[in-house]
């Protein structure tokens, strides 16, 4: 962000008469060969509005394999008052450059911060129509449709990433990211969590308006129609209540397709990221960090590539999201967001983490002591509904808010990442409940009613006192079952939380092995809740935990079967096994446990 000495200017559209826009298509393209110091071009980008303007280019040489080996740069120096006043700006990235009216490249790199000339290193055309030659894939059939085609032939048809060269060190130029509609909490979240990926600095700007997934369906065809080269495009990162975007500038047009950037926004390969246009409503000039102030705008396709020397999009064709669901609820009124993030490993989990965060952080009833519970679940094409239950207490380390968030994403992330799943995750739907209090309840003690004298087959009450945050104890009383295959003898039996109860039924193992999605659905299914105090037999019998689930009460035999599988299969052995008998709600995230030693006479049950 800036430094509070940067000085600071805008820069609005007004401009002096001059060419009316962007060569028209059909000029062809300049041969990097003929490329020599001297030779005198012209860019085009949008300082203001969605008009693109010229900028006087003066090329200063070749840089070759600048880019690596085969991959050159081109040299060139900015002149006109605004890119000598405001420099090389973020957004400008993919500003179309021709000589005559033929296409040289694309405005890609600069040198560094505080450099006095606006000098900026261009990609050469050939490199960027590579990828436009990559053929469209997973596509529905039709998404490129002949009207399309058509506009775009209406009356105006035309349309860590740094690199070092003789001692000077050159980077790509900044894709503005904004974020619309979330909190500076938020914010600082997600530039903690893109640390290093060029997508953690986020400047000032505004979204669509638009609000509701499933409203983009319908691409505006007049924004279509006015794409031309120097134009300003965003790819949109999460779209609909909240929104992140990337933005930069049109190199090139034809009646399916454009080129943008001049360099990769993740290189991330093949992409589906909405395409919309973009309007600049000033440009921010600053020798620290000047970049254009974007609100983004209608729907026109979705960025199919992601490349290193080109960002492709495709006119009408529909992006692939995730649906995002989110309501809060608690003494005021309900907060309905309806969300869809970017289906892309290397974005999604983050973004799913910043959305709940934003989402719990952007309700007038939420305080420091504001615990939540939320429930919900995770749609996975041919699986069943992976079920979310959680609870993040206020007074724990850190902020309820982001433990909750964090809590979410990591069921999400377990199973988006799985490399086993199959079908796409079609949906995420969260209901979190805002609770006014610290929702923390601790475990004081727990007693059998009868004594601790009993027989097989028996019915007892567990008797647990608990002393909620700040308020008086209570007994629960929870009655259970003993079984009656018991021998006499000893048996230990657990009064606990769900942490505890968890870590007994499928103790931790230290593994280099990925989850499958089997085992991570498995998982999320037998998590137990955080608000019960749950009482469990520990019985003399093995246990093994396999793929996610707790196999109780095993015959030694097959005990035995599993321990020379333990390494390969990720298999927990022990040799006691918690069985689960009876629990009762609490009101509140419980910790704490105790262990009570029952006496097992003969005489009952099986005996």
């Amino acid at each position: 962000m800036l430094a509070a000495t940067a000085p600071l200017a805008l820069l609005h559209a007004q401009t002096a008469p001059g060419p009316a826009g962007p060569p028209p298509s059909g000029g062809g393209f300049f041969p990097l060969n003929e490329v020599h110091r001297g030779l005198k071009a012209t860019a085009w980008t949008v300082f203001a509005g969605t008009t693109p303007e010229p900028m006087d280019v003066e090329i200063l040489g070749v840089l070759r394999g600048a880019r690596g080996p085969g991959h050159d740069m081109i040299l060139a120096q900015l002149h006109g008052s605004k890119p000598e006043y405001a420099g090389v700006v973020a957004g400008m990235s993919g500003s179309p450059v021709y000589v005559g009216d033929k296409l040289l490249g694309s405005l890609s790199y600069r040198i560094g911060q505080f450099s006095k000339d606006p000098i900026a290193g261009i990609t050469p055309i050939a490199q960027m129509l590579e990828v436009r030659d990559l053929p469209v894939r997973d596509l529905p059939v039709g998404t490129v449709p002949t009207q399309i085609a058509a506009i775009s032939q209406s009356p105006n048809p035309n349309r860590d990433s740094s690199i070092s060269a003789g001692g000077m060190t050159f980077e790509t130029i900044e894709t503005p990211l904004v974020m619309s509609g979330f909190r500076p909490e938020a914010v600082r979240l997600w530039q903690k969590q893109m640390a290093g990926t060029g997508l953690e600095m986020v400047a000032a700007g505004g979204g669509s308006g638009s609000s509701k997934p499933g409203g983009w369906a319908e691409m505006s065809k007049a924004a279509i129609a006015g794409v031309v080269p120097g134009s300003a495009v965003s790819a949109q990162l999460i779209r609909g209540d909240l929104e992140v975007s990337a933005t930069c500038t049109v190199t090139y047009v034809d009646p399916t397709q454009l080129l943008a950037c001049g360099h990769p926004i993740l290189q991330a390969g093949q992409v589906s990221l909405p395409m919309t246009t973009a309007e600049v409503v000033a440009t921010l000039a600053s020798p620290l960090n000047a970049f254009k102030i974007i609100n983004t705008g209608d729907a026109i396709g979705t960025f199919t590539e992601d490349r290193d020397s080109a960002i492709r999009g495709v006119f009408g064709a529909p992006a692939h999201m995730i649906p995002v669901h989110i309501n809060v609820h608690g003494q005021g009124p309900d907060r309905h967001l309806d969300v869809e993030v970017v289906d892309l490993p290397a974005l999604t989990p983050q973004a799913v983490l910043v959305t709940i965060y934003d989402a719990l952080l952007e309700n007038n009833q939420s305080t420091a002591e504001t615990s939540y519970h939320l429930t919900g679940n995770v749609q996975i094409a041919g699986y069943p509904p992976a079920p979310v239950d959680l609870w993040a207490a206020a007074g724990e380390a850190g902020s309820a808010q982001l433990a909750a968030a964090m809590q979410a994403d990591e069921i999400f992330a377990r199973l988006y990442t799985s490399g086993t799943r199959r079908g796409d995750v079609r949906s995420m739907d969260v209901d979190v409940e805002a609770i006014p209090r610290r929702a923390q309840v601790e475990l004081v003690m727990a007693r059998i009613d009868s004594g601790n004298i009993v027989h097989a087959g028996d019915s007892i009450v567990v008797e647990a006192t608990v002393r909620p945050w700040q308020q008086a104890e209570r007994n629960i009383r929870i009655p259970i079952q003993l079984p009656a295959r018991m021998a006499a003898g000893t048996m230990r039996l657990l009064v606990s939380d769900a942490g505890t109860l968890d870590r007994a039924m499928l103790q931790p193992k230290a593994s280099n092995r990925a989850v499958d999605i089997d085992t991570a659905l498995a998982a999320a299914r037998g998590q137990h809740p955080a608000d019960r105090v749950f009482v469990s037999l520990l019985l003399p019998e093995a246990q093994a935990g396999v793929e996610g689930q707790t196999l109780s009460s095993l015959p030694l035999s097959m005990a035995n079967a599993f321990e020379p599988l333990r390494a390969a299969l990720d298999i927990n052995l022990n040799g006691e096994s918690a069985f689960v008998a009876g629990y009762a709600p609490v009101g509140g995230v419980l910790s704490g446990f105790e262990i009570l030693n029952l006496r097992i006479e003969p005489g009952g049950g099986l005996n």
